[in-house]
């Protein structure tokens, strides 16, 4: 049952001028509690019925009578109030959340459309950094939050495998390196190569000519360049793999910018089949003057492409693949122009799914020591924070329990979860700096504290030990602290919606938090393992209900719910 859609149905009865849609949307909650479950302000009707709008709220509040879910209505103010039937809320709400189990909040809505999400994309030979974050879980967390309402997922990690800086670190290897010391410790032996090249640089400018001449060799199919680059991407990948496996992350396709090396020169000829390549001082640009935008440049002067040629061609190659109805692109804000760029250049060459792809930006991640930068090697390694998150959370369990079991798997589970919802408890628009405090901070609204609600309501069932079920007395469950609870618990498949429709993984966050705060309070007001055989049993639903949709809404964010903490 859909409260707000049984509000809405009963108001739409008094107002012909609005669509039922219209009517929903304009319903809100009430500051406070005693003002009831929903509001619907009377001020837009003011024009249609030529009346003050609380002498409208008061007209149609008359006219309602309170049937169904609906238990009374009245008129405050501009707005008509609804109270719903708060056993009604409770026999509703816990009768889904148990027949459901693990589906809760699930729906078909998207069944036969495919959702391309293209995440994370660490560049090859470079420290996979906390910058690399938060494409990596708003991403997975999107995956997540799509398949949950049906839709066909694709996983692409578009791998920057490609481009001049491998053409820089063959310079450098050729120069300074040692295999055997670089296979010891890859990534971080990589960016002393790097980071040397660029000093270097600095002082024999001459080197950066050398670097773009190995790139071209490399374009062209040369076998050092191919063996040297190759063997850069399968060492690096080998450590990228330790995160996702910490993260608990998969993909269905790691095709970076290189698959599309040979996938280039049709794109090229499409772009001038269609008259749109300019010559422009050497190189070869997208004019988009008419679109207030800076021109697209798909050549430069050695004739070597670009990010813009192979998104190009790697847009072309996902939708004659995978044919999605939408691919979303998680990348940070200061490539906005970028995809702008890119999107229109695919609608000018004709493709009219280019209205399909969308651009999710996130914000910034900064160090307390200023910005990150991987040229000067000034980064903080993601799996250096994730180990650590996972030491600290390991001491405080042992700390407060030393007797614990599965103290690995249980310390694993809530110190990445400590970052992963981190990461996700802001708007992705908002830029941050890094700390290692807060990220492992487990007091406030915080990963750790939802997690413990979870391992708190499993606690309570395991000491009531018997068997839970929707065969109860729904009458019990109409207090406030009741009611409270339930109320977040029915909003899930709201939020997940929400979530989706704005791309914005924190709306589920804030569900989880919401969720487990409302439970803490009902849990320190409300005995629930009491003589009353009737109660017990009512509040042990309520507990069930709780602990399945914490764990549902975790499960979406890509964290574990533990049993134990």
């Amino acid at each position: 049952m859909d409260f707000k859609l049984e509000v809405a149905s009963a108001l739409k009865e008094q107002i012909e001028d609005l669509t039922l849609e219209e009517i929903q949307s304009y319903i809100e909650i009430p500051p406070n509690k005693e003002m009831g479950d929903y509001a619907f302000p009377c001020f837009k009707l003011a024009k249609i019925f030529r009346k003050a709008p609380n002498m409208i709220a008061e007209d149609i509040a008359g006219k309602i009578e309170p049937k169904g879910s609906i238990s009374k209505v009245v008129q405050l103010g501009g707005y008509v109030n609804f109270f719903v039937d708060k056993s009604k809320l409770a026999e509703t709400v816990i009768n889904k959340v148990l027949t459901e189990k693990e589906n809760y909040g699930k729906s078909e809505l998207g069944k036969g459309k495919t959702v391309v999400v293209d995440f994370s994309s660490p560049n090859i030979a470079k420290p996979f950094h906390i910058g690399h974050i938060r494409t990596t879980v708003i991403g997975n967390a999107l995956y997540k939050i799509y398949n949950s309402q049906g839709y066909n997922m694709v996983r692409i990690n578009h791998l920057g495998d490609y481009g001049t800086q491998f053409g820089k670190l063959i310079v450098a290897f050729k120069l300074w390196g040692d295999k055997e010391t670089v296979e010891s410790n890859p990534i971080p032996e990589l960016l002393k190569l790097y980071v040397r090249f660029h000093d270097e640089a600095e002082v024999h400018p001459e080197m950066e000519d050398e670097a773009r001449a190995w790139f071209t060799k490399l374009e062209n199919g040369d076998e050092e360049a191919k063996a040297l680059w190759q063997w850069f991407r399968d060492e690096s990948l080998k450590e990228f793999s330790r995160v996702y496996d910490l993260l608990d992350i998969e993909f269905d396709s790691y095709a970076g910018e290189s698959f599309y090396s040979d996938k280039m020169d049709r794109v090229i000829d499409l772009i001038k089949e269609k008259g749109l390549l300019e010559e422009s001082e050497g190189t070869n640009i997208v004019n988009l003057d008419a679109y207030n935008l800076t021109p697209a440049l798909i050549t430069k002067k050695d004739g070597s492409t670009l990010y813009m040629t192979r998104d190009l061609a790697a847009a072309i190659y996902r939708k004659e693949t995978y044919d999605f109805d939408k691919c979303l692109y998680v990348v940070g804000s200061q490539q906005a122009l970028h995809f702008q760029q890119l999107f229109k250049v695919l609608e000018l060459m004709g493709y009219e799914w280019s209205k399909d792809l969308v651009h999710v930006p996130f914000g910034m991640v900064a160090l307390e020591s200023g910005t990150m930068s991987t040229r000067k090697g000034r980064v903080v390694f993601l799996e250096d924070v994730l180990r650590q998150a996972i030491e600290k959370t390991k001491d405080i369990i042992l700390t407060k329990n030393p007797n614990a079991e599965n103290v690995d798997e249980i310390a694993k589970q809530v110190g990445v979860g400590a970052v992963v919802f981190q990461e996700l408890s802001n708007s992705r628009i908002k830029d941050y700096t890094f700390s290692w405090d807060k990220t492992l901070s487990f007091d406030g609204e915080t990963g750790p504290y939802v997690q413990y609600t979870h391992a708190r309501c499993c606690a309570v069932l395991r000491k009531a030990n018997e068997e839970v079920t929707s065969d109860i007395d729904y009458s019990l469950l109409s207090d406030e602290g009741s009611s409270e609870v339930l109320k977040v618990i029915e909003s899930f498949n709201k939020c997940i919606l929400a979530s989706m429709k704005k791309n914005e993984p924190h709306i589920v966050t804030r569900f989880v938090l919401d969720l487990a705060q409302a439970f803490n309070k009902f849990y320190h007001d409300n005995p629930i393992l009491v003589d009353d055989a009737e109660l017990r049993k009512a509040r042990l639903a309520l507990v069930e209900a709780t602990r399945q949709s914490i764990e549902n809404g975790l499960a979406l964010l890509g964290m574990h719910a533990p049993h134990k903490m």
